[in-house]
Order: structure tokens, then C-alpha cells, then sequence
């Protein structure tokens, strides 16, 4: 398996990852499925807000995209612009070989680089796979609002967790005393 940044040539491959969650998970609260157009869009604001998708990808010829991962602002307000929001999809064969731990590593050092403190992930909380993986790679449950979403004719509840991405006393770094 390899992780590099998603190209164009991957659309399909996401697509058809973000469709199937669509279709048989509770992991997006959308119900209605996308073509290629909007997730070419997607990959282009990801892009042009210097933002990274991620995909893993079989390391052979044909380099069939396994899963994918991005991250981007918590809210659009300024206060926030030191906080990320995040998300990791596995194509459902592939789970469960350690795709989606691997991309979440990458997406936490890509954030680093960025400058970023906060990372924050939005967890159905009946999803106990992925919030064992955010908990594996400490991430800190922070809160729960049931029966904020549905789907599939039920109330769906959300748990959010969050990963301090390094140790600054203050946004610009400096002493708050000074």
C-alpha cells in the first residue's frame, strides 16, 4: 500500500468509496449519493484552501484507491483557524489492514506541518471502530449530542473526540504573560 496526495485519476475511486457510506453507513449523514463533478469539486477546494487529500492505493499497476482522507477548517470564523476537522473512508473490502490508521497518522502530521493545534473528529457514536482508531491514536472523547442527525429511520448521535496537535501556550506562540 502507498499514501500519496489524491489526484484527478483517483475521482473514481473516491466516488466510489464516499457512495457506498452513503448507501450502507451511517459514517456520512448524506443520503443522497454524488457523481464525479462533485467529488472533483471537493478535491479542488481541498487543493486550493492548501488543505491535502490522501489516498491509499494498492502499490501495483493497476494502484486501486483502498481508502481516503482529508481535513479541513472546524468552522469558517477566524477564531477557529487553528482547528481542523477531519474524516478517513475505507473502501469495505479493505478494512480492517490498517488503511485507515495509516492515513489518520499522515492526515496528523500533514496538520503539524500546517501549523495546525486542534485536530477534531465527528464520530456517529455508534461507529466503534473508528472511534477505537481515533482513541488508539490519541484522540480524546470531548462530547456527545444524541439525536442530533438521522438516517436510515433512526436518530443518529455524534460524538467528537480531539487530538492537541502540539503544546503552544497561545495561538501565536508567545507567552501570554508577556
Amino acid at each position: 500500500m502507498l499514501i500519496r496526495d489524491a489526484t484527478s485519476d483517483d475521482i473514481e475511486g473516491i466516488l466510489a468509496i464516499y457512495n457506498n457510506a452513503v448507501a450502507t453507513t451511517t459514517a456520512i449523514w448524506n443520503e443522497t449519493e454524488v457523481d464525479a463533478a462533485n467529488r472533483a469539486a471537493w478535491l479542488k477546494d481541498h487543493q486550493m484552501a492548501g488543505y491535502p487529500v490522501l489516498v491509499a492505493v494498492e502499490n501495483n499497476v493497476d494502484g486501486a484507491v483502498l481508502g481516503y482522507a482529508a481535513f479541513g477548517d472546524w468552522r469558517a470564523f477566524d477564531g477557529y483557524r487553528h482547528t481542523v476537522e477531519h474524516s478517513v473512508y475505507i473502501r469495505r473490502d479493505a478494512r480492517g489492514r490498517g488503511i485507515g490508521t495509516a492515513l489518520l497518522r499522515e492526515l496528523v502530521a500533514r496538520a503539524r506541518a500546517l501549523g495546525k493545534h486542534v485536530m477534531v473528529a465527528c464520530v456517529e457514536a455508534g461507529n466503534t471502530g473508528s472511534l477505537r482508531l481515533h482513541e488508539k491514536l490519541g484522540f480524546v472523547p470531548t462530547g456527545l449530542m444524541p439525536e442530533v442527525g438521522a438516517k436510515f429511520g433512526r436518530w443518529l448521535d455524534l460524538a467528537f473526540l480531539q487530538l492537541t496537535l502540539d503544546a503552544r501556550a497561545t495561538p501565536d506562540g508567545l507567552d501570554a504573560s508577556v
